[in-house]
């Protein structure tokens, strides 16, 4: 079983909501993983975006609950792929010994919504859909025998 960590730079918008959706994507595809999300830089306290609360919801999920972290050493030692939002979160990985061959860019890169309207927020998460359903099908085709169900 693959352990997978979605990354971005806050852990408040972008990474939550992949990690959410692809939760819901794994039933669809029948992928068995173990997953979370992390912050790379500033890690807030205050919690997750709540446009980014409102735009997922628009799709029956709720990330209202995510507590915003950021990436432990833990994580580094137990993560077989890096889920990051842009080629600069894959460039800090790089830069702290993970092997490109972990580093998966969503969608070739996802822009932050954060601080912008919902009409930003509900773009991001349509991005991270379509990008989400891309990442599960490169999932079955490179490591069948890892996340297929049963």
């Amino acid at each position: 079983m693959l352990y997978i960590l979605f990354i971005c730079t806050g852990n408040t918008c972008r990474s939550p909501m992949a990690k959410a959706i692809f939760e819901r994507k794994c039933e669809e595809y029948e992928i068995e993983s173990v997953f979370s999300s992390a912050a790379l830089g500033f890690c807030s306290n205050s919690g997750v975006s709540q446009n980014a609360v409102k735009v997922c919801n628009e799709i029956n999920i709720d990330i209202s609950g995510h507590k915003p972290r950021i990436i432990r050493e833990y994580d580094i030692q137990i993560t077989n792929i890096y889920v990051v939002m842009t080629q600069s979160h894959a460039q800090t990985l790089l830069s702290i010994g993970v092997p490109q061959s972990k580093i998966y860019i969503l969608g070739g890169g996802i822009p932050d919504p954060y601080g912008s309207d919902l009409v930003t927020y509900r773009r991001c998460r349509r991005m991270i859909e379509k990008s989400i359903d891309e990442f599960c099908e490169f999932l079955i085709r490179t490591y069948p025998h890892e996340v297929k169900k049963g």
